[in-house]
């Protein structure tokens, strides 16, 4: 057994009030027992109530802060969350090339944000799934952003059969899986699909009503990488994300602030009464 840490490096957005984006990227990877680093590509002025202002890093910044990571520390799996921009999503893409052909990339298409603020510009959408979805291990949306990126409306659930529809769908469009994530669903069960496999998989996990969910997604998509860092396969790192993340919003942190709360990764409560 190798005594090296594994390293995850994450690609996303900053979030001040640390519930998502980077903050909860290195939760996640450390609850996992990976080496977090990261690449900012904007900075948000974020809390409980929504996002205030955002400031895109310039593309050459976030592609020096992958190369400087990558070109010392080295990394085992990386994941991609809010992108913002064309520029930026262009210069995440050219990095992904170079990178070695074996290590797993986890893409959480970050469109809009819970409060409705919209994290990634109409013109960076084609580039995402033109670009970065062909070189992507595991795709990780939720049903909004499923429906997203395949040009198409809705609010409402989905069934088992446009569920089973979406990740089809998505699959054609080049990742090598695809894990729908069951939030926005009736019943919170994820669905993956791996493109050498001919039927989806369920993965169910309970429910938490009385949690508080910001930042699930990020969670969900940090610890699904992690598990690839690991050397897991897709789906046991997908059973592990999904508990994972179930947790983290069980646990929940619904006493802070006036909103949406943010999920409990590490479990800080615990920590305090132990």
């Amino acid at each position: 057994m190798s005594s090296r840490t594994p390293v995850a490096l994450t690609i996303a957005g900053s979030d001040s009030g640390g519930g998502a984006g980077i903050q909860a990227d290195l939760k996640a990877f450390a609850v996992r027992g990976v080496h977090g680093t990261s690449a900012i590509t904007a900075v948000t002025a974020q809390n409980t109530l929504g996002v205030t202002a955002i400031h895109a890093v310039p593309a050459d910044v976030v592609l020096a802060q992958i190369r400087a990571v990558t070109q010392d520390i080295g990394v085992d799996a990386v994941k991609v969350g809010m992108l913002g921009d064309r520029e930026t999503t262009l210069v995440v893409a050219a990095a992904l090339e170079e990178l070695a052909p074996d290590v797993p990339v986890v893409v959480d298409p970050v469109i809009v944000a819970e409060s409705g603020a919209r994290l990634l510009q109409a013109d960076a959408l084609g580039a995402l799934v033109e670009e970065i979805l062909p070189r992507t291990t595991v795709l990780t949306p939720n049903l909004p952003e499923a429906r997203a990126l395949l040009g198409r409306d809705g609010d409402d659930g989905a069934d088992d059969e446009e569920a089973e529809l979406l990740v089809r769908e998505l699959l054609a469009l080049g990742p090598r899986a695809v894990v729908l994530t069951g939030g926005h669903r009736e019943a919170a069960t994820d669905l993956l699909l791996e493109r050498a496999a001919g039927k989806p998989v369920a993965i169910a996990g309970p429910r938490h009503p009385d949690g508080a969910a910001h930042g699930s997604g990020c969670t969900h998509a940090a610890a699904l990488a992690a598990g690839l860092a690991l050397g897991e396969s897709v789906e046991q790192a997908a059973r592990v994300a999904r508990l994972i993340a179930g947790e983290a919003v069980g646990r929940g942190l619904r006493e802070l602030g006036g909103g949406a709360g943010p999920v409990d990764a590490i479990g800080l409560r615990a920590r305090r009464e132990g």
